[in-house]
């Protein structure tokens, strides 16, 4: 019998091991290649995941909520059962074109949620032969950096887009020859062929019961929810790769999905300019977006003796030498030696069911760049580096995201934002997931001394403000934090001896 059994992906770098969400297909059922056949979260999305073969479900090698290594086995499918020719044949306008086997292929929706993702390197090169399953290109959507890889054995003809392009979910990115049957895409009209006639709009993608595969479990929840029959579901557009509930949306308003036009370059109106929205902080607002739908914000703040720096800013730089490291950084190592004594401040939730938490603190610093654009410098193992390994380090993950690095990946949990150059003396600053908390430094200014009651002294202050996403962190853990850090500045000279 020839029975092959499915591993667990791997759908980015880093990753370790996923945790199955749902099984989407019993043993003895039918599934044909390319269809979800179960779903599975890691701690960068929650994502179907497609059979790579066509046959009978033989025996799931693992069950819901188990926590899998990447590479793991889960599913052994016999093969000899092929799904039907005449359930798994795609209608005609699904069929690859004559016109030398060329399709477009798609930005991939690698989980619920994500709108956009941005190319960050093509892989291949025009003309260059491709192997299904190898890497084609790299994007970056709000959760994770990744390989995509390709669906089908061919050539590279064409690439739609440019690396830092950011693309919707769904849209075209490459032009692709293959002479493998391709279901449920769309044939490309040749340029040199001179139609003037629109492309044929690709077929819904259905398996071998008729039921289209493109539909997250989610979305036909909210279809049902709507009132939505399972015969409209069937027939609604889609207008990335996956059917959502803001195109259900759209179906019911009476409208189409609309395609996404991406702007050439700046235009001037009557009164007014307008120029593309940049891609690195068009990602960033995907990422506040996503975090001001999971994110529940706390704020507090304290006062900090800013004095206490400041003297031994003044020591060091009297010695002379090249190592002269920033007021910031000297607050940037209290903040991290206190880290060390709090391990929520190194942990992040992973979906809503368990609590990840690191053995050290990846500590994220917020670097403005040119045009207000932003990037986060990322200081390694932060909690355990000596004072001067830290202060050289972090100087070089700096000039780093200076040069439009951005270091930012699942591990920051804790990330400072310096407002003291600016004038700034309060703010609340933005949790972005999977991060958990954010601390705020002020500028520096006069204050009065609290230390003894009812006795006037005046001392050099600095506001030091913390926001926590409350989902894993309550107000004694912050307020306690943040008391670290004070003890710390307090007693910098020690802490740096």
């Amino acid at each position: 019998m020839p029975e092959v059994q499915l591993n667990i992906p791997a759908i980015g770098e880093g990753l370790q091991e996923a945790r199955v969400v749902a099984l989407l297909k019993q043993p003895g059922d039918l599934i044909a290649r390319d269809e979800a056949i179960y779903q599975m979260e890691t701690d960068k999305a929650v994502m179907d995941v497609e059979s790579s073969v066509s046959g009978r479900v033989v025996r799931w090698l693992a069950s819901a909520d188990d926590v899998l290594a990447i590479g793991a086995p889960i599913l052994v499918v016999d093969t000899a059962d092929e799904v039907p020719a005449e359930a798994s044949a795609p209608a005609p306008s699904a069929q690859v074109a004559d016109v030398g086997g060329i399709v477009e292929l798609n930005i991939p929706a690698i989980g619920e949620g994500l709108q956009e993702a941005r190319l960050v390197a093509t892989l291949k090169n025009p003309g260059d032969k491709v192997k299904r399953d190898e890497a084609i290109y790299q994007m970056e959507t709000d959760k994770a950096v990744m390989d995509v890889e390709s669906p089908y054995e061919g050539e590279v003809v064409e690439w739609l887009a440019q690396v830092d392009d950011v693309l919707a979910i769904g849209a075209p990115i490459l032009r692709f020859k293959t002479d493998e049957a391709v279901a449920g895409v769309a044939p490309v009209v040749p340029i040199s062929s001179g139609s003037s006639s629109v492309a044929p709009v690709a077929a819904t993608p259905v398996n071998a019961g008729g039921r289209r595969r493109d539909v997250p479990p989610r979305t036909r929840a909210y279809a049902k929810e709507k009132g939505v029959s399972a015969e409209q579901l069937e027939v609604i557009p889609a207008s990335g790769a996956k059917l959502m509930p803001g195109d259900i949306d759209a179906f019911l308003a009476g409208g189409s999905v609309a395609p996404v036009v991406q702007s050439s370059g700046p235009k001037r109106g009557k009164n007014f300019s307008e120029e593309p929205f940049g891609g690195k902080q068009k990602i960033l607002a995907s990422r506040l977006q996503r975090g001001n739908q999971l994110v529940v914000p706390g704020m507090m703040s304290i006062v900090v003796d800013w004095g206490k720096i400041e003297e031994l800013r003044d020591v060091q730089k009297a010695k002379g030498g090249d190592f002269q490291p920033s007021s910031f950084t000297y607050f940037a190592y209290a903040v991290a030696k206190a880290a060390a004594g709090h391990p929520i401040m190194r942990s992040t939730l992973v979906g809503d069911s368990a609590v990840r938490t690191y053995d050290h603190l990846q500590l994220g610093i917020a670097v403005s760049l040119p045009g207000d654009e932003l990037v986060v410098a990322v200081v390694r193992d932060s909690d355990t580096l000596s004072w001067v390994d830290f202060a050289n380090d972090m100087r070089t993950r700096i000039n780093d995201a200076r040069g439009g690095k951005d270091q930012a990946d699942e591990s920051v949990t804790l990330s400072i934002t310096n407002m003291a150059g600016h004038g700034i003396r309060e703010a609340m600053a933005v949790v972005v997931p999977p991060g958990v908390a954010t601390v705020f430094l002020g500028e520096a200014y006069n204050g009065l001394s609290n230390e003894v009651p009812g006795e006037f002294k005046v001392i050099r202050c600095a506001n030091v403000g913390i926001t926590i996403d409350h989902r894993l962190i309550n107000g004694v853990g912050g307020a306690e934090f943040l008391n670290a850090i004070r003890d710390n500045v307090a007693q910098i000279a020690e802490l740096t001896a």
